[in-house]
């Protein structure tokens, strides 16, 4: 996975093989925030100025900046799956947030997230 981050942002890279650059977004806002650049150098440095840029347009408008990402999920399970889960979280003496939540940190932490 190509991923970098700087400021609490993340970035998707990708390699856009028409124009031989490489393009990215901030992931997890809802804003829309790109850059580009030839190398791995240029990228990184354009992807800093997008953030700070990001950040000093925000504070010019006077609106806040989208953070990625609150720490609050709504989620939608088919309920015989939610019951097992919920189980599974009793039997293991947590709550089921808690226990979601740490099954999230053990599957995210195998990708290096």
């Amino acid at each position: 996975m190509n991923v970098m981050r700087y400021k609490g942002y993340s970035a998707r890279v990708e390699y856009d093989a028409a124009d031989r650059i490489l393009v990215g977004h901030l992931a997890g806002i809802r804003d829309i925030v790109g850059f580009h650049g030839a190398s791995v150098t240029e990228l990184e440095a354009a992807f800093h100025e997008a953030v700070d840029d990001y950040l000093e347009a925000c504070a010019k408008l006077r609106q806040s900046p989208n953070k990625p990402y609150s720490g609050r999920v709504m989620l939608r399970l088919d309920p015989r799956l939610h019951a097992r889960a919920s189980t599974a979280a009793e039997l293991a003496g947590t709550s089921f947030n808690q226990w979601a939540t740490e099954l999230i940190a053990r599957e995210t932490a195998k990708q290096d997230l």
